[in-house]
């Protein structure tokens, strides 16, 4: 009952931004990472960076809109970011993004690898090494078990996940690996959520596209 609520619940933008916001705190966890991590409103006024799987574009207010690119693979998703926030989206999918090559300086990565099979995650990743320039960053916050046993409601709010692939670090080390090399990671906690917090490097040249 309460998962097909949920449900009915992801389909509808709005209600599911006004959900998310609601349990993780407006989330003020995972923008005080991309502040700390990427830095995007300081350095060079030419970075772009990417937002992939941004669903209702919830962290575009985190980056310079002329410099941002969100990409979802829900087109009602990217509709309603399109029409409520600032900056670029896109429908597209981790097999193939409708990007360039080396045509992004960071990319974010929050909430999506855990609802997806490793082949799936293993073409993203290949797809976000892409599209990075060399020297890139990717940083990627997935969902884990809260950390606090006293948490209840994260507890809770974990079981009933939409997700069914949570991994360990050394799982998404391993599906990394071939393309991006771990500068560090940690977790933290947003709201009543936990995330692992994954800081990576660009690995090797670009590959360009015939």
């Amino acid at each position: 009952m309460l998962e097909a609520t949920l449900d009915r619940l992801s389909e509808n933008p709005s209600a599911w931004n006004v959900l998310r916001s609601a349990v993780e705190a407006g989330f003020r966890g995972e923008r005080a990472v991309i502040d700390n991590e990427l830095h995007p409103w300081d350095g060079d006024p030419d970075r772009r960076f990417l937002d992939f799987g941004c669903g209702t574009g919830e962290f575009a207010p985190s980056f310079p809109a002329e410099r941002y690119t969100g990409v979802d693979l829900g087109l009602h998703y990217v509709r309603w970011a399109a029409s409520n926030r600032s900056g670029s989206f896109a429908v597209g999918n981790g097999a193939a993004l409708p990007l360039q090559d080396a045509s992004f300086d960071a990319a974010l990565v929050v909430g999506v690898f855990h609802h997806l099979p490793d082949a799936v995650v293993r073409g993203a990743v290949a797809e976000l090494h892409r599209v990075l320039k060399p020297g890139g960053i990717l940083l990627a916050m997935e969902d884990i078990a809260p950390r606090d046993a006293w948490n209840l409601a994260g507890h809770a709010m974990h079981w009933l996940d939409r997700g069914g692939y949570i991994r360990s670090d050394a799982d998404y080390r391993a599906l990394m690996g071939p393309h991006f090399a771990t500068r560090r990671e940690y977790a933290i906690r947003s709201g009543i959520c936990d995330y692992a917090v994954y800081v990576m490097d660009r690995c090797g040249a670009v590959e360009l596209h015939p």
